[in-house]
């Protein structure tokens, strides 16, 4: 299940599911433990209501749920109606921005015309560290609160109905000893307060109140995390000191101000890109840890190979990221960013597939040996994107002592790599994995990536003095352009080739399936100009090839792309990211108001597709327009951003 909103503080990202359900909960690191999901299953905190001699919990289907997200708070909100029940459920939620404290206020209705005594339970299924074992929940009679701990990862819980603080609980084990939770102790509405356990262990929570009808009652519910118990107890006598109602309060304010920062004009945008612009950001900004690292999203249910999450910082995907809040004026975080990436750099000058968020290794699925020959396991254009989008930050920043510090560590052995990791035969970079992490070859989008980076790197050495290197990563450069031009473009096709393949014992091999990246890349990175006439061939044969036939017509990554793609769709599924990509293209072209109205049409397609928290996904079915693989993909709100930027500022220069 796809996340409805994710709220986060850089130490902390909860994940709420559909139903309003707590799926994931990181900490201390952005995406790197889940303490609830994680990698070994798929455990949830739920909500319930217990009236009328019942218990209903909300993944119920006699629940009507809607989660939204306010696009200027990281506020989330449930709304739930159980009309058979005659109960209403609400509640807004917060992690507060500077303390590691996940906020809940709820207000319970009574829609009956009698009198009830209704319970709200809440339970908590913690995989501390994503394993369950060795866990300890215990009721500590100190504050009147639960907690679960295991080393250095401890969260308390507590809440309050008014002034009076929850009574009723239970700790028990699910998932072994052939134990489903202890969540099923609220069956009758009594809790059994068994006050330890250990091992794989969960617990309940309830609170009782009587309403008349019509009558409604406030809750206010936390988790507090810290290194340990008398950390966590100093939280909670925070929360209790200044009030969850203030707490909430001043987080709205704090996210109020951090949207406004450097307040873009959007009027050029309709209201609803409007508000899909400023989600975006802050989403990005909740998948962004405090020490640099920006992962791809952190929704656990989307397991990619192996049974493995998106919940990495992927250096390509993160780069484009960062440039997003480049764009608006985040530079704090995107300088952590650059920093983090910089002390990732393995020796010889390249960055590895992936990061965790704590700056070790990913995992990989890309191998060292190929066809019998060592191989490096690694996308090129990871680390040229990182490069590359340095320079765009400086050239908007002008943080010259930043970049001054980071030479020397990072962009001169970056380019050094790139420059010397190069086929004498045909000037093009060695062979790696592409973007899509499928293939291993040369890649047009790879090579394209690469140009863009040494010419980077060329600024740097000139902005600093150091002549020498700036001459020769330009050359290599344009001897990279030059082979592009003449070795990747096919006249039959009328498109850049995928990729091309040498091999010791006989010709090279060309992959000329029509891929978006090897359309995108070239103009993107400056290798062919706009207006040249295979640019024009070029985007026929991705109109006529790649362009999506169904209800969801956007674009595939290319022919018979068959991630994620269902049977009876009949067709690849459109992205997110393809999609604005064609949209940027039209930007780069348009010469007049007109022209950019295409550009304008894909901002809605991909406005359309949102959910009502202002999710964005990697890819839809073509039909129903389902959101496929993982939600939120984090890169698709960044390339919606960078759209609608550079859609804003070609139109405020058209009609100069």
């Amino acid at each position: 299940m796809a996340r409805a909103a994710t709220l986060g503080n850089g130490n902390i990202l909860v994940g709420l599911d559909y139903r309003g359900q707590v799926r994931d909960f990181y900490y201390p690191f952005v995406g790197h433990a889940n303490h609830v999901s994680g990698a070994s299953g798929n455990y949830v905190h739920r909500l319930g209501v217990f009236v009328d001699d019942k218990i209903s919990w909300l993944d119920e289907e006699s629940w009507d749920v809607t989660v939204g997200a306010d696009p200027e708070t990281v506020t989330g909100s449930v709304v739930a109606i159980n009309t058979k029940l005659g109960i209403t459920l609400k509640s807004i939620d917060v992690v507060h921005n500077e303390e590691n404290i996940f906020l809940r206020s709820f207000t319970l209705t009574n829609d009956k015309k009698t009198k009830r005594e209704i319970t709200l339970f809440i339970s908590q299924q913690f995989r501390i560290s994503e394993s369950r074992r060795g866990d300890t929940g215990f009721y500590d009679p100190r504050v009147g609160a639960i907690i679960h701990y295991k080393g250095t990862d401890t969260f308390l819980v507590n809440a309050f109905n008014g002034d009076k603080q929850f009574t009723e609980y239970n700790i028990g084990l699910f998932g072994i000893e052939g134990r489903e939770g202890t969540y099923h102790d609220a069956v009758d509405g009594v809790l059994e307060k068994n006050p330890v356990e250990h091992g794989s262990v969960d617990s309940v929570i309830g609170m009782s109140v009587n309403l008349a009808s019509g009558g409604t009652s406030d809750f206010s519910y936390w988790i507090v995390c810290g290194a340990n118990i008398s950390e966590t107890h100093k939280l909670n006598q925070l929360v209790l000191e200044e009030t969850p109602e203030a707490l909430v309060r001043t987080t709205e304010k704090y996210w109020k101000a951090w949207i406004s920062k450097d307040a873009r004009d959007l009027s050029l945008l309709s209201k609803p890109l409007q508000t899909l612009y400023t989600r975006s950001l802050t989403t990005i900004r909740v998948h962004t840890d405090n020490r640099g690292g920006i992962i791809a999203s952190s929704d656990t249910d989307m397991l990619h190979h192996g049974r493995d999450t998106y919940s990495y910082v992927w250096p390509r995907d993160a780069a484009i990221i960062a440039h997003s809040l480049d764009l608006n004026g985040y530079s704090d975080a995107t300088k952590q960013f650059f920093s983090f990436m910089a002390k990732r750099l393995e020796p010889d000058g390249y960055l590895m597939h992936k990061y965790r968020s704590d700056g070790t290794l990913g995992s990989s699925w890309h191998p060292w040996m190929i066809d019998g020959r060592p191989e490096l396991p690694i996308q090129e254009d990871e680390s040229a994107l990182v490069l590359y989008m340095l320079w765009q930050h400086y050239a908007l920043v002008k943080d010259l002592e930043f970049i001054e510090s980071l030479y020397n560590d990072f962009i001169e052995p970056v380019a050094n790599f790139m420059s010397e990791f190069m086929v004498g035969e045909t000037g093009l970079p060695e062979a790696t994995y592409d973007l899509w992490e499928e293939k291993f070859g040369t890649h047009t989008y790879t090579a394209s990536a690469v140009y863009g980076a040494l010419l980077a790197a060329s600024s740097f050495a000139n902005l600093l003095g150091k002549e020498e290197p700036a001459r020769t990563y330009s050359a290599v450069a344009q001897r990279i352009q030059s082979s592009i031009m003449s070795q990747l473009y096919d006249e039959e096709t009328g498109m850049f080739i995928k990729c091309l393949r040498a091999y010791d014992d006989r010709d090279v091999e060309y992959d000329k399936t029509v891929d978006i990246s090897s359309f995108f890349g070239p103009i993107y990175f400056g290798v062919i100009d706009i207006d040249d006439e295979r640019v024009e061939r070029a985007i026929k044969v991705i109109e006529a090839r790649l362009r999506v036939q169904a209800s969801s017509a956007g674009y595939m990554r290319y022919e018979n792309d068959n991630y994620y793609t269902l049977q009876d769709a009949g067709s690849p599924n459109p992205w997110v990211i393809t999609t604005l990509w064609v949209a940027q293209y039209h930007i780069m072209k348009a010469k007049n108001i007109d022209e950019l109205k295409p550009a304008y049409d894909l901002l809605e397609w991909t406005c359309s597709h949102a959910t009502a928290g202002g999710v964005l996904s990697e890819q839809m079915h073509p039909h129903t327009r389902e959101h496929l693989s993982t939600s939120p993909l984090i890169w698709s709100h960044a390339e919606f951003v960078i759209t609608a930027d550079a859609y804003i500022k070609k139109y405020q220069e058209l009609i100069v």
